[in-house]
């Protein structure tokens, strides 16, 4: 991010609702906006009539059951990468997706529900839990899965929680950046089930895309996941060195997974 791109964000009014429902009927208004972790706010909104702050609701978790991990809105990614149940489930794929985010005190901050609702581009967390069976909960309209979420237009809903299933398939994240704690220039996250690839490609530099490929060797299955998605170029790289390093990554995070299935 330049300095050019940096604005100071102006608030009027500080709102803290009592509930989610409250909460979602205060958000229809355009002016308003939901605070998370205020750390991506800049890039939408310099300037908001009532910021509603979820803090007081009870969002600051995760659970562990025998079936799934339940991660509520307000978790910030740091515990996402310090939680010893992630780590040990998904063999640090979680931990690694999001270590690269500029900075411990940024990762304090940062939260999960500002990371997937945003669907930023450069979504480090988006790009790893799109290639897993995750399902995220809306106030208004429920729960529905991740890459259904994704494709969704924009609205005024609020995201309560997201559901990652433990499903049994292993993952692997890997990214590409100019340096370490810049964005992305490219990233991936590979799993498979059984006889099935789950290839997600972010960083494009649009959101992360998802692909479901069938009986597809490590070798061929970059070329196969990225045949029919669309790169682009901005200040971090050309739409063809994106798709160069895309392919790469996919085969690198194909056949890790092979080797730790």
């Amino acid at each position: 991010m330049t300095m050019e791109e940096i604005e100071l964000v102006t608030i009027a009014n500080y709102l803290r609702p009592e509930s989610l429902s409250e909460a979602y009927e205060l958000n229809q208004k355009k002016a308003n906006r939901v605070l998370g972790g205020m750390m991506w706010l800049r890039l939408c909104s310099p300037r908001i009539q009532n910021a509603i702050d979820l803090s007081g609701l009870d969002l600051d978790y995760i659970k562990e059951t025998e079936e799934a991990f339940e991660i509520g809105a307000m978790c910030s990614l740091r515990s996402l990468e310090t939680h010893p149940g992630l780590e040990t489930y998904f063999r640090g794929a979680i931990k690694e997706s999001v270590r690269h985010i500029v900075g411990v005190q940024f990762r304090n901050q940062a939260t999960v529900g500002g990371s997937i609702y945003g669907r930023f581009g450069f979504s480090d967390v988006l790009t790893c839990l799109l290639a897993l069976d995750t399902e995220v909960v809306l106030v208004h309209a429920g729960k529905m899965t991740l890459a259904e979420f994704a494709d969704r237009k924009r609205d005024r809903d609020i995201l309560e929680k997201i559901i990652i299933k433990k499903d049994g398939r292993r993952v692997v994240y890997l990214s590409q950046r100019a340096t370490k704690t810049d964005f992305p220039v490219a990233a991936c996250a590979v799993s498979k089930k059984e006889d099935t690839w789950y290839v997600s490609v972010g960083a494009r530099p649009a959101k992360a895309e998802l692909a479901v490929i069938h009986g597809e060797p490590a070798e061929t299955l970059g070329e196969k996941a990225v045949a029919d998605m669309k790169f682009g170029s901005n200040m971090r790289g050309s739409a063809e060195y994106r798709e160069a390093i895309a392919k790469v990554l996919v085969r690198r995070a194909a056949n890790a997974v092979l080797e730790e299935s």
